[in-house]
């Protein structure tokens, strides 16, 4: 079976640098994205199997890439999930309002995430 490819997006270069690291580690294909532009065109001509997807980004933030997304037929089902510093109530509940599948917030237990992935991966 080909291995699982993920979109990271996320303007953190670092932070980016280690999940992906993490990832491949797993076995899964990474790609990545720095700002909210380059992550929904990179969604779209990628197709990935699953979205990491910072909610504060340069260009345009990941709740409206999530919401474009998501209220598009072609792409409605790649699981999405939030990753994010906003650590509140109500930015998680708009994050599953514009479609997310899940939300993880920073800093994060990388076992978490990598549990959070393979649960949705599972499901799609």
């Amino acid at each position: 079976m080909a291995n699982k490819k993920i979109l990271i997006v996320d303007d953190e270069i670092q932070l980016v640098d280690m999940v992906k690291m993490r990832l491949e580690a797993n076995s899964y294909d990474v790609i990545t994205a720095y700002d909210g532009q380059e992550g929904l065109d990179k969604a779209r001509k990628e197709k990935p199997d699953l979205i990491i997807l910072d909610l504060m980004l340069p260009k345009m933030d990941g709740y409206k890439v999530c919401r474009m997304l998501k209220f598009d037929e072609k792409y409605k089902s790649m699981p999405i999930i939030m990753f994010s510093a906003r650590a509140q109530e109500e930015d998680e509940k708009m994050g599953i309002e514009v479609g997310a599948d899940d939300y993880v917030t920073k800093p994060f237990d990388p076992k978490i995430l990598l549990d959070k992935i393979q649960k949705l991966l599972t499901k799609s």
